[in-house]
């Protein structure tokens, strides 16, 4: 049975990634995306809504469908404040996923970050972490926290944080074996990828996958 998909943070790396690789498969009849900017993309299965993220009311009558992706995300720099980042990468995506709840969506694919924890003394971390506990208990048939390490591609903004991160764990990556596999950096068509593939299996309760388990999804490959 097709499925409509929902996307949040469409504009982004990962997310208009996500939209490609979803627009790609025909397990999904209606990709939808929800936001205060348009992809410069045109689709016969694509429906684009323009609107706040803030606005609950249009929130209400968008956020229809079978499976959410939140691919939202900023850095602090970014959004100027802490309680700036606090609102697009906490308040929104909880927000959105109570009304997806109600609206009867029944997953919610999450992008969060590799060491989310909501008890953690990093603000950022911390945040991460608040976001997947908020999410996590909303009461989705399914819900799936992706925690990449760094993502890697060209991004529309220059994050310059990201890109020296970026070359050093690709300098470093042979390095990174077992358990320290999941801080290899992976890219946003593979994250995305992963994200598709789980969303058509439907899988109920809620799991985390780390960047070397995003990356086996991606593959068809166990995780080692």
């Amino acid at each position: 049975m097709s499925q409509t998909a929902i996307v949040i943070g469409a504009t982004g790396l990962t997310g208009s990634s996500l939209v490609t690789a979803l627009l790609d498969d025909p397990a999904f009849s209606v990709v939808k995306t929800v936001g205060r900017k348009p992809l410069t993309l045109t689709h016969p299965r694509l429906q684009q809504m323009t609107l706040s993220l803030t606005d609950i009311p249009a929130l209400q009558g968008a956020l229809l469908g079978d499976v959410m992706f939140c691919c939202i995300g900023t850095t602090i720099k970014k959004a100027g404040s802490k309680k700036a980042f606090t609102e697009v990468d906490l308040d929104i995506p909880v927000r959105c996923a109570e009304i997806a709840y109600r609206n009867g969506v029944k997953q919610f694919l999450l992008i969060s970050a590799i060491g989310a924890n909501a008890a953690s003394p990093n603000f950022y971390l911390r945040t991460k972490g608040q976001t997947e506990q908020g999410i996590a208990r909303t009461g989705f048939e399914g819900v799936h926290i992706f925690r990449p390490s760094i993502i890697l591609g060209e991004r529309q903004e220059f994050r310059l944080g990201e890109k020296i991160g970026g070359a050093i764990m690709q300098g470093l990556r042979f390095l990174l074996q077992g358990k320290l596999k999941k801080y290899r950096g992976i890219s946003a068509e593979v994250i995305a990828a992963a994200m598709q593939k789980i969303a058509r299996q439907k899988v109920k309760g809620t799991h985390i996958y780390e960047s070397d388990e995003i990356q086996a999804i991606a593959d068809n490959t166990p995780a080692t």
